[in-house]
């Protein structure tokens, strides 16, 4: 198995605005883009030469990886005019492939950071002459996933839509992304349309007696796909629990990258990142964060399980737990930005504007403004 598909043409909605101009795939985890992982992980698994499936904001992906010469692995861009769903995107990536008709093909999505032995996913398809081997994992709660229940052999039996009761739980198997095709079943995937390869392609090959494998892993498996998770991930591998070829530097509890100015008085911890010209000031508590290239952390602020953008400043004092700052967005000081708040792509956030607690801070116009909601007086009596 020399060649892969990697789909990367999501709009990566759930994590705006991170992805207001980047990609989903392209955006930093662990210091380099978080494709880099999927590349990295796919050449050691003797991955010569990747297509790589893109829509939104195509060009962002050529423009960094190039030929992938830096990577080791040759890669080709194919792009999709139109949204085409998995299946559609695969039949349109598969133009791009040299391989033979019964060669073992790697699928992947781009967004998934993952653990699984991708050398032994291809090795169990050829030994079994399967069509399709999918990548299975478990998860405690399935209700937001679609079911893959196999038999004791690995047979896959079904796919499930998402269950809406607990009796249509009947297993905790779901789809984690990542497969091995034999050749000649891309392309019997329609072109020119929209095709779910999970509601589409998936059940028109069991209905026609295809063999489909089910390969259950309970290594690291996560989805990237909202802030909370891409933090996660980023720690995760900063600290080294899942591994990957591409981290740019030893796992420990903090990772700088080259020109990030971080003084002798702040504390990182937790997996935190650095990027390229992001500085963080004395006093800065930075733990289990991504602070992306030119951001600044001003001095005595705290910064929890967030994202700071390119760019965006942080003021003093200030605290941030589970917050995503846009990119050039200006956060002034004595701040206190909570879980799940979201700022948008250059917003200037005004000194104590949100607060969880009282604290300084206020109207800027002062008693003017005071005294247009109570009148006069309230100026004069000051």
């Amino acid at each position: 198995m020399t060649e892969a598909i990697m789909l990367v043409g999501g709009k990566g909605t759930r994590l705006r605005p991170l992805t207001t101009h980047t990609p989903k795939p392209m955006l930093p985890v662990a210091g380099v883009p978080f494709i880099a992982h999927q590349l990295a992980r796919a050449a050691a698994a003797g991955v010569t030469r990747v297509v790589l499936a893109t829509s939104y904001l195509a060009e962002v992906f050529e423009d960094h990886f190039q030929d992938g010469t830096p990577y080791g692995i040759e890669l080709v861009y194919l792009t999709e005019r139109e949204p085409l769903g998995t299946g559609g995107a695969i039949r349109n990536a598969a133009s791009g492939l040299t391989c033979g008709p019964d060669e073992p093909v790697l699928v992947f999505n781009g967004d998934i950071l993952s653990g699984v032995d991708i050398a032994a996913l291809r090795d169990g398809h050829v030994a079994a002459g399967a069509d399709v081997t999918l990548h299975l994992t478990r998860v405690e709660d399935p209700r937001a996933f679609g079911l893959v229940p196999t038999d004791e052999d690995g047979r896959v039996l079904e796919f499930l839509e998402k269950p809406e009761t607990p009796e249509q739980i009947v297993t905790d198997q779901i789809n984690a992304g990542c497969y091995v095709f034999t050749r000649s079943v891309i392309d019997r995937i329609p072109t020119g349309r929209e095709v779910s390869v999970e509601r589409e392609t998936f059940p028109e090959l069991l209905a026609t007696g295809a063999l489909l494998r089910g390969v259950v892993d309970t290594s690291y498996w996560l989805d990237l796909g909202t802030p909370a998770a891409f933090v996660r991930g980023s720690a995760d591998l900063v600290l080294g629990k899942v591994d990957s070829p591409a981290v740019p530097g030893p796992t420990g509890d903090a990772l700088l990258l080259p020109g990030a100015t971080v003084h002798p008085g702040a504390v990182l911890s937790g997996g935190t990142v650095v990027a390229e010209d992001a500085v963080v000031e004395a006093g800065a508590i930075v733990e289990g964060s991504v602070i992306l290239p030119g951001a600044v952390i001003g001095p005595d602020t705290l910064v929890k399980d967030s994202i700071v953008g390119a760019f965006a400043t942080v003021g003093d004092r200030s605290a941030l737990d589970g917050a995503v700052i846009g990119d050039g967005a200006i956060v002034e000081s004595d701040n206190e930005l909570p879980n799940g708040i979201r700022i948008a792509c250059g917003t200037l956030l005004p000194v104590g504007a949100v607060r969880t607690s009282a604290g300084p801070g206020g109207c800027p116009a002062g008693t003017s403004a005071a005294a247009a909601v109570h009148g006069p007086s309230v100026g004069a009596q000051r």
